[in-house]
């Protein structure tokens, strides 16, 4: 393995400052309302990146073009970005008067204390079978923002308990891309990574729902809510539902979703065919920002690799922990790392998996465990960074409705990544060995 250059790294740094250091002078210093609204991602994201081209002259630019436009136009970022249009689509053609629909007709048949619970649980059960966090915060939020309103439960809580139900899927499926990765990568077994994953993610969810149960009880919640919903237009999100629990490739559940609720909207007069198209182009344009941001993360990345910054940050990892224990926190910190420096946990996987194959081989970590560290960590980090592709379209999603919400009201609120976070190092220090040996499945 290359040395590194651990100035490579500053883009990343760069970024961190810009968007964070500015986000708490606005808020905090300056006393500016809202003051983390204000920073623009994208810009931040834009300074990062001429600050990681103004590095290495020895390249041309030329070629730093091409070695950007290669990780742009990988399979996983060109998957997010569909992703991230199809489900703008669908937001516009169902619109609000949907989501309102599904989140009444729910409150209706439970108890308006457990919405909440009711919300992390579907999240966890659609997440699983669907295999993509933003899929099912995409689907779910819009009916997040409607319980808060209707309800009294804080927005940051019901949108930060979808969120928390969106990761324990995508850490746990066995078609979630970071599943593939991991067991591809450390050559496992998909059933052998899963028996290790779900000891550490089970208790982590009843953690999780034992504090939104809490937090449920001690609010000041009407028990009833009694409001006029439409039947028919809960059915594009019931088919979404069922076809995300089902485990229906996800862009087709979506498709499914905008046809019908183009018929259902058009059938009923609620909208005429001009509008509705209007509706899609907004919707898509609405995920503007989080497109732009996957593709700046993505040309970030290919130049801080090409410049050597990632092969630093392993070489790093790996003298810095020592023995059995060490190595298993040292695998999960070192994908947990990479997730922070590309935004994207299935491509820090990706990254992540030859220096933790060999650090398995090294420690005597079993492949099945080093598997489960890797989308177990990387799911944690994923989570809770304030510029990830699920925090971004949560908050997209918010504003479509006409709401507000920034990153850090979400953040404090996610009880289910940090709550994992606890498992993990339970599972790693505290738990006896099993016995791993290298060879083991």
């Amino acid at each position: 393995m290359k040395k590194g250059k651990v100035s490579a790294l500053l883009p990343i740094g760069v970024f961190l400052v810009f968007y964070l250091g500015l986000g708490i002078l606005f808020e905090y210093i300056l006393k500016i309302e809202m003051g983390f609204y204000n920073i623009p991602i994208v810009v931040a994201f834009l300074v990062a990146l001429l600050t990681a081209c103004l590095q290495n002259r020895k390249v041309k630019f030329d070629d730093k073009l091409t070695i950007m436009g290669k990780d742009v136009g990988d399979k996983n970022v060109i998957t997010m970005i569909l992703i991230f249009l199809e489900a703008g689509i669908f937001v516009g053609v169902v619109g609000r008067s949907s989501a309102e629909s599904v989140a009444y007709f729910m409150l209706s048949i439970i108890p308006a204390r457990f919405a909440v619970a009711v919300l992390f649980i579907v999240s966890c059960f659609v997440s699983t079978a669907m295999g993509t966090s933003v899929g099912t915060i995409t689907l779910i939020v819009p009916i997040a923002v409607t319980v808060a309103s209707a309800s009294g439960f804080s927005l940051p809580l019901c949108v930060a308990s979808v969120m928390g139900g969106a990761m324990f899927g995508d850490n746990l499926s066995f078609i979630s891309d970071t599943t593939i990765a991991a067991c591809n990568g450390q050559g496992c077994q998909m059933k052998d990574k899963f028996r290790e994953n779900f000891a550490i993610a089970l208790p982590a969810a009843l953690i999780a729902l034992v504090i939104i149960l809490i937090r449920s009880f001690g609010a000041d919640i009407p028990s009833n809510i009694d409001h006029a919903y439409n039947l028919i237009q809960v059915i594009p999100y019931l088919l979404v539902l069922i076809g995300g629990i089902i485990g229906i490739n996800v862009f087709v559940t979506l498709l499914v979703g905008i046809v019908s609720g183009s018929i259902i909207m058009l059938a009923t007069g609620s909208v005429k065919a001009f509008d509705l198209l209007t509706n899609m182009g907004s919707g898509a344009a609405g995920m503007f920002e989080t497109v732009m941001v996957a593709v700046l993360v993505s040309a970030i990345c290919a130049l801080i690799r090409e410049n050597d910054g990632f092969d630093a940050l392993l070489n790093g990892i790996k003298k810095l922990f020592k023995g059995k224990r060490g190595g298993q926190l040292g695998v999960g910190l070192l994908v947990g790392l990479m997730d922070i420096a590309t935004a994207n946990n299935t491509v820090a996987i990706v990254m992540a998996n030859p220096i933790a194959k060999e650090i398995s081989q090294d420690y005597g970590i079993s492949k099945r465990k080093t598997a489960s560290l890797l989308d177990t960590f990387s799911c944690i980090f994923q989570g809770v960074i304030p510029y990830g592709a699920q925090m971004l379209v949560a908050i997209s999603a918010v504003k479509a409705l006409d709401g507000n919400i920034s990153a850090f009201d979400i953040i404090p609120m996610l009880y289910y990544p940090f709550a994992l976070l606890l498992s993990s190092l339970v599972f790693i220090f505290i738990l006896p060995e099993k016995g791993d040996k290298t060879n083991a499945k």
